[in-house]
């Protein structure tokens, strides 16, 4: 009995700060706190400067061994794209007539890795745990973008071609990749960061998460989960059920163990990415469901993250 309640305070440790920030994020903004102007220039702070800023740093100011890191690497690519299969076919089956497949198949796979993944790994790991992390967000950022393309796109070669050049254009320009492929660049070749700038980073870095939950938080529409139950449900279940399940059972099967298999469970058990929405509504798809998903999946995660780490901890795989 003490052991469980006390992987079950572990897990709450790591879950539940990021939940209760979610909450606030909710509370704040109904009670006028924080309006939709606040959600939209914090998330543009976020995402093109302090949560860069804190990738970079978790680089650049620790002891890594990236050829070591080489194998955790590769097999988040692997298991991105075998589990980006099986949902492509699962829903082409389940949903054989529906108009909205990509928008259900990309709900099923694409995850927060940027924003509550992180979360997850910092609670868990601290800095170190970021460092790697950091690793995975920039290989799974590329890959779900490509994906979200092939899921998307419209029928027909030529649509399909322009998009994929589209997207060519905006990997090249995203500030995570960017930033975490400065940071890795200036790791390898020892190029010095002064200390001033380390410090002021270190200030913008300390903003990312709780700017990043909070806007997350009141960015929710509750209205929008009573819509397209059916497609919400499914892909649901495979970003916070399956997802985690099949690709930490095959990290373990492999022989991944400690900090990596943790990593590896929390971005795949992260909600469905803001970016989906975004992706979805920018290519003429249906915009509601997608938002239905993110909605569903970031209230839902705290819970199913919660027992994942039980499970985790009490076979001491984490």
């Amino acid at each position: 009995m003490g052991d469980a309640l006390h992987q079950l305070q572990f897990s709450v440790s790591i879950t539940g700060p990021i939940c209760l920030m979610l909450i606030l994020g909710v509370v704040f903004k109904r009670i006028g706190l924080i309006n939709d102007n606040f959600i939209e220039v914090g998330s543009k702070l976020v995402f093109q400067v302090t949560l860069p800023t804190m990738l970079f740093l978790s680089i650049v100011v620790s002891e890594h061994d990236f050829s070591a890191a080489s194998g955790f690497v590769n097999y988040g690519i692997i298991a991105s794209i075998l589990f980006f299969i099986f949902a492509y076919l699962s829903v082409k089956l389940v949903f054989k007539d529906s108009p909205h497949q990509g928008v259900i198949i990309q709900g099923s796979y694409r995850a927060n890795t940027g924003i509550i993944g992180i979360a997850f790994v910092a609670n868990a790991y601290g800095s170190q745990g970021v460092a790697l992390a950091a690793l995975y967000v920039a290989v799974t950022t590329f890959i779900y973008n490509v994906q979200a393309v092939i899921c998307l796109s419209p029928k027909g070669a030529a649509s399909g071609a322009q998009t994929a050049k589209l997207m060519f254009r905006t990997l090249t320009k995203n500030p995570l990749i960017i930033s975490i492929l400065s940071g890795m660049a200036f790791y390898m070749l020892s190029i010095p960061v002064p200390d001033v700038v380390v410090d002021a980073g270190n200030y913008l870095a300390k903003m990312t998460l709780p700017l990043a939950l909070l806007c997350t938080g009141a960015s929710l529409n509750f209205s929008l989960m009573k819509k397209e139950k059916g497609p919400s449900w499914f892909a649901s279940s495979y970003k916070l059920i399956v997802a985690p399940i099949l690709i930490t059972l095959g990290a373990y099967l492999v022989g991944f163990r400690g900090i990596e298999l943790g990593i590896l469970f929390f971005m795949n058990a992260s909600p469905v990415a803001a970016a989906s929405y975004v992706m979805v509504r920018s290519m003429g798809g249906n915009a509601v469901l997608a938002a239905n998903m993110i909605a569903f999946t970031t209230v839902l995660s705290a819970v199913t993250c919660t027992v994942g780490i039980v499970v985790l901890k009490a076979y001491g795989l984490i």
